[in-house]
């Protein structure tokens, strides 16, 4: 299983495409040179040849700056203007958010990736929202209670604080409300939907699609359809989605309080 997966943000940086990574394993990034090797290559004068490390532990990662001078960042894609400063020859910072754009400073602006982290854990707080199973965890301190033995794997993690659970929801709604209704919000009504929230006055179509993505490819897995492209691609992955969602009470009439309030002919 995936502990963390890498997608480079620059069509330069080398090797191009997701990179995943396991529990235990490691990938150093920096502009690399032939007799300094890098996992994944940076372009840009002012980074490091080797110039940090991200090792993938069992539902977060680290990252190590091996800069002398720079400042790396990492933001929370998810949190408004929430980020993690990295000093310079920090090693092994534990970064807690699930979706994060790591930042370097370069002379004519920045580089980085994007770093998921779609397997994070929650303790029994969280099972009224998300009805999952927590076992073995110490109460109210995320730790392993003695002799809990391993820790119970969720076959599907979902954060309800999470902005792509927000979207999920809003897909969900109309069957939640009503079990027999067919037609699945498209990106533009999730967007209407949402909005109201202050999480999600900056909403967009595109932010939607990529959530829908997220959520087809790394949150719940569902299998992709060969022979579609566009939007019938992206149709068939609300769809299935949807379908898996409720399937499984991923999303449950409780959570509907979660949305804004309906106006008339919602």
């Amino acid at each position: 299983m995936d502990t963390v997966i890498v997608q480079p943000s620059d069509p330069r940086t080398r090797p191009p495409g997701l990179l995943r990574l396991g529990p235990g394993d490691v990938l150093t990034f920096g502009r690399g040179a032939p007799n300094a090797p890098v996992g994944l290559e940076l372009a840009g004068d002012g980074v490091s040849r080797r110039a940090g490390e991200l090792a993938a532990v069992d539902d977060h990662w680290r990252i190590s700056n091996f800069s002398r001078t720079t400042t790396y960042v990492v933001e929370n894609l998810e949190g408004a203007g929430e980020h993690v400063k990295v000093a310079p020859g920090r090693i092994g910072a534990p970064i807690p958010f699930e979706i994060s754009r790591v930042v370097l400073p370069v002379a004519d602006g920045f580089v980085g990736f994007t770093v998921y982290a779609p397997q994070h854990s929650y303790s029994d707080s969280y099972s009224d929202l998300t009805g999952s199973e927590a076992t073995g965890t110490a109460a109210g301190t995320g730790a392993r209670a003695p002799g809990a033995g391993e820790r119970t794997v969720l076959p599907f993690s979902l954060d309800p604080t999470a902005k792509y659970f927000l979207v999920l929801l809003a897909l969900c709604e109309p069957r939640l409300r009503e079990a027999s209704a067919v037609a699945i919000p498209n990106a533009g009504d999730v967007v209407e939907r949402l909005r109201p929230l202050p999480s999600c006055a900056d909403l967009t179509k595109s932010a939607v699609n990529y959530h829908i993505d997220y959520l087809a490819t790394t949150k719940l897995r569902v299998r992709e359809r060969e022979g579609t492209d566009g939007a019938a691609r992206m149709d068939w992955k609300r769809e299935a989605i949807v379908a898996l969602a409720l399937r499984f009470d991923l999303v449950r009439d409780e959570h509907l309080r979660m949305l804004p309030a309906r106006r008339a002919g919602q």
